[in-house]
């Protein structure tokens, strides 16, 4: 390889393997950038506001995109606890009921290192919810954030570059991370696709490379039905519950949040409220 994207990001997001451009993609590790590829930037003051970026892709074409902290905070709460299995810590965390408690993943107060299970642990009693106390209980509740934190940025984007999307698609190390996939999935309402933790290294123009991939389960209550992808196929393991509401309109459930929460994490939903 000879030539890359004009950054890393810029690189795995051209290795996505969308078929059309009604998608959004979210890059995930240490932070997450969520958002869409246009054509064109996006230079409204709304847009401003909302903290998204307008950066150079391949192609000629614009990363809209906002930064989230990402797994951040769940690096230093391993840090903290003195490394243990993840695997049997994301296996414990998705036995913990669903949006028990959440935090703005977003929040300064979580960007300096240290004491990240206390400082989650005071944000969610500061904000009158349940206070996470056990390694699993504050894992959920870290991605059950994230998860949050990824359909409000992918939202926005939307409604602010007129760019619907049908399918989301994560790369990165965050891949790695079936739960956080999985809670995004019931987040966002729409498919997940999870490809390659890095950008493959056989990929030479510009064209989007094959990928392997997989899909998560988007879990709902009463059972499933396919869900089908933008490009006319049906997305592997992707499922909606049988008579959920259209994507389009107001949905008939969202998911329950504590009301401290609410206003930072209540955008207009689009899916039906996860299971618990």
């Amino acid at each position: 390889m000879t030539t890359v994207g004009s950054h890393d990001t810029a690189s795995a997001v051209a290795a996505v393997p969308a078929a059309g451009e009604r998608f959004a993609y979210i890059c995930t590790g240490t932070w997450s950038l969520a958002g869409l590829e246009l054509e064109r930037p996006v230079l409204t003051e709304a847009s401003r506001a909302a903290n998204f970026t307008n950066e150079l892709g391949l192609d000629g074409t614009v990363r809209y995109l906002r930064n989230i902290m990402g797994l951040w905070l769940l690096q230093e709460c391993v840090r903290e606890w003195g490394q243990p299995d993840l695997g049997e810590l994301l296996r414990a965390a998705a036995e913990v009921p669903a949006l028990r408690s959440v935090v703005d993943a977003g929040d300064a107060t979580f960007l300096a290192p240290g004491r990240m299970p206390d400082r989650i642990a005071d944000a969610c009693q500061e904000s009158g919810q349940p206070v996470p106390e056990s390694r699993a209980e504050i894992t959920r509740c870290i991605l059950d954030s994230l998860a949050l934190a990824h359909r409000r940025a992918i939202r926005e984007a939307e409604a602010l570059a007129d760019h619907p999307v049908d399918v989301v698609h994560i790369v990165g190390g965050g891949t790695r991370n079936e739960l956080l996939c999985q809670l995004t999935a019931d987040a966002c309402g729409l498919p997940v696709v999870a490809g390659l933790a890095e950008p493959p290294r056989s990929a030479t123009s510009s064209s989007r490379p094959a990928h392997t991939v997989w899909s998560a389960t988007v879990r709902r209550c009463g059972g499933s039905s396919p869900v089908r992808s933008r490009c006319g196929g049906t997305s592997p393991g992707a499922t909606r519950r049988p008579g959920a509401p259209p994507r389009t309109g107001s949905p008939a459930g969202e998911p329950e949040l504590p009301p401290a929460v609410t206003g930072a994490f209540h955008p207009s939903a689009r899916g039906t409220r996860p299971c618990p």
